[in-house]
């Protein structure tokens, strides 16, 4: 992730009023324990975020290990293994195999990181897969607003 960008990520989360919107960071044994029991490479800068500011709110709710008390307690791996079962027969099943939940849309539908490092949304009613961005720094350079 670019140095402006966690500049103004950094100045935003770690506001007093902000407290809710940042989990504990990631350690790398939790990346590593993860990464291995999912099956894929946590792509540089989603690591990067995690390990600077656990599961936080960056425009979207960005899943990790421990996240701010606003977001919720599902996990990365939580949230992939259950979106993998869920969507087992839908077209979007082998790539969700391959990949890592990291969000869900208002509707319930994952937003995850394939090994390409693009970041896509599968809706869970049809199968659809859409490209979000080509990069989780870019989801996040897209989604993130201070107020």
């Amino acid at each position: 992730m670019n140095n402006a960008l966690m500049e103004r990520l950094t100045t935003f989360l770690h506001r007093e009023d902000n407290s809710t919107l940042a989990g504990t960071p990631a350690s790398q044994e939790e990346v590593a324990h993860a990464e291995q029991r999912l099956g894929v490479s946590f792509h540089e800068d989603y690591v990067h975020f995690i390990r600077a500011f656990g599961g936080a709110y960056a425009g979207i709710a960005v899943h990790a290990f421990s996240n701010g008390s606003s977001i919720g307690k599902e996990t990365v791996t939580d949230m992939t293994l259950e979106f993998r079962e869920q969507c087992k027969e839908l077209p979007c099943a082998e790539v969700l195999h391959k990949s890592y939940v990291i969000s869900m849309d208002g509707s319930g539908d994952p937003i995850f990181v394939n090994p390409a490092g693009e970041v896509l949304i599968c809706y869970h009613d049809t199968g659809e897969l859409k490209v979000l961005a080509r990069s989780f720094e870019e989801l996040i350079e897209d989604s993130f607003f201070e107020w």
